[in-house]
């Protein structure tokens, strides 16, 4: 029960796959405490979500099979539905994990508008923000102490790299434990350089096996089918390696990502503007690409 007890506590704040030890490699977060049981012969179980359950089904007959964690259908566990799939930690030996969210925005559309339409006053977001920058409130939002969702929704991308890049780092499991998931700040090239320098600890072998896998993702995301005629929101890239210089990156989290009304595409590329739904994932992806790119011309690699 102690040992249940520390791992609960891991859950709840730790904001993306998580590696208790090697003992529980099966325990993975991705935003919601609780999201995820053991499973067994090489498998996780995700708590069930309709929407990401649909995506999975259609990426298994998709030119993205080979970046997306094989999907096993459901299963029902202690009265609870669950998506089945692989555990992607299962051939590292103490892994070192990374998890990066990508595109320009990370809410749908129709959650902004949702949340226009009954604009309530959030002092929970109010506190996320000041927490971050305790300038960044409006006077009128320090008087109240509270923002709209829509509001923080939009900051929230502002203060990071999401932005600037089309992407953000949410967080860095090293080998041994240690928990980092302080870059709601990281915004600039020069700053998302030094995470992924101390994240692979100037391995060049790691860093262009990272390299050649986006590029082959890219590759195929450029023709996939699935990835044309769907808006991908909140999915991230995660990046696993360990000492053995094993290293490999996957497409996880599908959640929220909905598929086109019939006949239209995206460019992943395009400036979004409300309406067109564009996600701007490709161009995170290209923005990820050249930064690892710079990075393997160092001479402070090993």
């Amino acid at each position: 029960s102690k040992s249940w007890r520390k791992i609960k506590n891991v859950l709840q704040w730790s904001p993306f796959v998580m590696s208790f030890r090697k003992k529980y490699p099966w325990i993975q977060l991705a935003g919601h405490a609780g999201s995820f049981k053991a499973g067994t012969n090489g498998k996780i179980l995700k708590k069930h979500c309709e929407v990401e359950q649909r995506c999975l089904n259609h990426l298994m007959n998709d030119l993205l099979r080979p970046y997306i964690p094989a999907y096993h259908g459901d299963l029902e566990k202690d009265g609870e539905k669950y998506n089945q799939m692989d555990d992607l930690l299962a051939e590292f030996d103490s892994p070192c994990v990374m998890d990066c969210k990508m595109g320009v925005r990370t809410y749908l559309e129709e959650e902004l508008t949702k949340a226009r339409k009954k604009p309530s006053l959030r002092k929970d977001m109010y506190m996320k923000m000041i927490e971050v920058d305790p300038d960044a409130p409006t006077a009128a939002e320090r008087e109240q102490r509270a923002v709209t969702k829509p509001r923080y929704m939009q900051w929230r991308e502002t203060i990071s790299s999401t932005a600037t890049l089309g992407f953000r780092i949410e967080g860095i499991k090293e080998e041994d434990g240690t928990v980092n998931r302080d870059f709601k700040k990281t915004k600039t090239k020069e700053q998302v350089i030094e995470a992924f320098q101390t994240f692979i600890k100037g391995n060049r072998n790691i860093l262009r096996r990272y390299l050649n896998r986006l590029k082959d993702m890219r590759a195929a995301l450029e023709i996939s089918p699935f990835f044309k005629t769907h808006e991908v929101i909140g999915s991230s890239l995660l990046f696993i390696h360990d000492q053995k210089e094993q290293a490999n990156v996957w497409m996880i989290d599908f959640g929220k990502t909905t598929p086109l009304p019939e006949g239209q595409v995206l460019s992943h590329t395009s400036r979004w503007e409300e309406g067109n739904r564009e996600d701007g994932y490709l161009w995170g992806l290209d923005n990820l690409i050249n930064i690892l790119s710079e990075m393997l011309l160092r001479d402070d690699l090993q």
